[in-house]
């Protein structure tokens, strides 16, 4: 019995995208992985612990703005958006989706979880924001309908530039903690943490969640190394 292989993400332009087919199951899939990773961002903030780079600079602004986090990430996403125009990037629905929907997803988390009181509470929470996260990026990265904003300006940078994935993802990610650290953002273990097992988790669950395309089209390697932000998201990360 021949082995059924595994579906790989596609390299495809934003039109193609919406045309490959079965697209009903993967906006479905897309909504859905954006507001598990909206939900999982609230995860981070209420279990105290740490958040991951690009929110420890959006909640470092709510701070200072009295804004909601939501709405800052979606400002931020918007941002970041238009530096893809000097990079020449094309944002697909999905990155559109992504700019929009998490910021609403992660208010509507902060409306309902509550803060976590006590270490084992605490880490309880984030281990499971960390995986319903890994979740949400698997499932939004393999519906195939276009990257994050914030990891489009990684594969931007690293396309125009020609320096590495790896060193682009880090030096704009140092960048940002640092400035959302001075502005009070939530810096702790689970920044850390985050940092090292968010690309594993989301690799092992988006082996799974890619959406076999009826069409051919061009596949494209996984550089997947800590979506999310987050596509992770994508990311990845977002």
């Amino acid at each position: 019995m021949k082995k059924r292989s595994t579906p790989e993400l596609a390299r495809l332009a934003p039109l193609e995208q919406l045309r490959a087919g079965r697209l009903p199951y993967r906006l479905v899939q897309l909504f859905i992985g954006l507001t598990l990773f909206g939900l999982a961002m609230a995860g981070f903030v209420r279990s105290g612990l740490g958040l991951a780079p690009w929110d420890v600079l959006h909640y470092g602004v709510t701070l200072h703005t009295g804004l909601s986090l939501g709405t800052v990430v979606i400002i931020f996403g918007f941002i970041v958006l238009l530096l893809w125009i000097p990079l020449r990037q094309m944002p697909g629905l999905g990155t559109i989706a992504n700019v929009l929907w998490i910021g609403v997803a992660a208010d509507i988390g902060l409306a309902i979880i509550p803060q976590a009181q006590g270490l084992p509470a605490q880490i309880a929470l984030f281990v499971g924001a960390l995986l319903v996260n890994g979740l949400g990026g698997g499932l939004y990265i393999g519906s195939q309908l276009g990257p994050g904003p914030r990891d489009g300006l990684m594969t931007g940078l690293h396309a125009r530039t020609g320096i590495s994935l790896r060193l682009a993802r880090t030096g704009v990610e140092i960048l940002v903690l640092a400035i959302g650290w001075l502005l009070g953002g939530i810096v702790g273990f689970g920044t850390v943490l985050y940092a090292v097992a968010i690309g594993p988790v989301t690799q092992l669950f988006l082996r799974h969640c890619i959406v076999a395309l009826p069409r051919e089209a061009p596949v494209a390697p996984i550089p997947l190394e800590a979506p999310g932000s987050n596509p992770g998201s994508e990311s990845a990360s977002r």
